[in-house]
């Protein structure tokens, strides 16, 4: 099946090396980054690593008369893989391009968080309406298949609720705050240095970025129709090494918890007690989720829940999805 790649940051590189082995029968054939793009020849495909060798030296992958939203709208592909950075506000530029993908009977890969949140009932519509698949399983706890977990592996289960640690940034923050009794800010600068925090981290800290993947669960998975402001939110940062030196008095431990009760309409992101020895107590940039079911009782997803390839993986999986549902035509 013919791919357009939409971002060749880090996440778009994942998915280019993974798509490079051809035993999973894709096939990239046009690739934008936010200044340009790379289509190739009918009945070809691109070389992606002198794409990114052209990006490399000149800033941009392509020529600029293909950008990105030519790309969606004229070239020829089967499926649309969006994979640029999260605008948490408008979800743009993806959200048109997701749009405009499958108002053209393309089908959609996505790991951007902004779109799904803001506007997955009106895209889910869009798909259903011009038979395309609209996949995004890396938008929430990146590697972990939490998604096709709840949609699929516990299929006929009833959630009464979800619980867990949706952000590995805040949680390798109060990993290093336990372990070496570090403040708030020195471990804060600790994440930066190895690049697990932007240079802004504020929509990790302060639970907008647990709130956005709670959203995109809530809807996609329970149906809940609800947006960001519906979400209680509770940082990290004002939290002190005392506060998790008390917490281990008692055998307990702090982490961001972002959670939600579906028969209560309740959705949350707050720092928690949690006993040292419950599933979801990790260590580093690891997420966990425990999902308790009426059948299943309690069920704990635990991987990486970013990075380039764990994303890439992700996206795969949705990707090998589409093709066999839809036998790569």
């Amino acid at each position: 099946m013919k791919i357009a790649l939409l971002g060749l940051g880090s996440v778009g590189r994942g998915v280019a090396r993974v798509l490079s082995d051809p035993a999973y029968g894709f096939v990239i054939t046009a690739a934008a980054d936010s200044k340009s793009g790379a289509v190739a020849q009918p009945g070809s495909s691109l070389d992606m690593d002198e794409v990114f060798s052209r990006k490399a030296a000149t800033g941009r992958c392509g020529d600029t008369a293909w950008n990105a939203e030519r790309i969606v709208r004229e070239a020829e592909y089967d499926i649309l893989v969006e994979v640029t950075p999260t605008n948490a506000q408008t979800g743009e530029p993806a959200l048109s391009h997701i749009r405009t993908a499958l108002a053209r009977g393309k089908h959609v890969v996505t790991s951007n968080k902004g779109p799904v949140s803001i506007a997955y009932p009106e895209l889910a519509q869009l798909a259903a309406e011009h038979n395309a698949a609209l996949l995004f399983e890396g938008t929430v706890a990146g590697a972990v298949p939490i998604i096709n977990g709840l949609v699929h592996g516990l299929a006929g289960n009833k959630v009464l609720q979800l619980f867990g640690i949706l952000n590995g940034t805040c949680n390798y923050i109060l990993t290093r705050m336990e372990e070496e009794s570090l403040t708030y800010a020195q471990a804060l600068d600790e994440a930066r240095d190895l690049g697990y925090a932007e240079a802004d981290p504020t929509y990790d800290v302060n639970g907008t970025d647990a709130a956005i993947k709670l959203v995109i669960l809530a809807n996609a998975v329970f149906d809940m129709g609800v947006t960001l402001d519906d979400v209680i939110r509770i940082g990290i940062d004002r939290l002190t090494p005392d506060a998790l030196r008390m917490a281990g008095t008692t055998g307990h431990t702090i982490r961001l918890i972002a959670s939600i009760h579906p028969e209560k309409r309740l959705l949350e992101v707050s720092p928690r007690l949690i006993p040292k020895d419950h599933p979801l107590v990790v260590e580093g940039t690891l997420n966990a989720v425990t999902v308790e079911t009426k059948l299943a009782g309690p069920i704990t997803f635990i991987g990486r829940g970013a990075g380039s390839v764990e994303t890439a993986s992700a996206v795969l999986a949705d990707l090998l999805a589409v093709k066999e549902r839809y036998g790569g035509t």
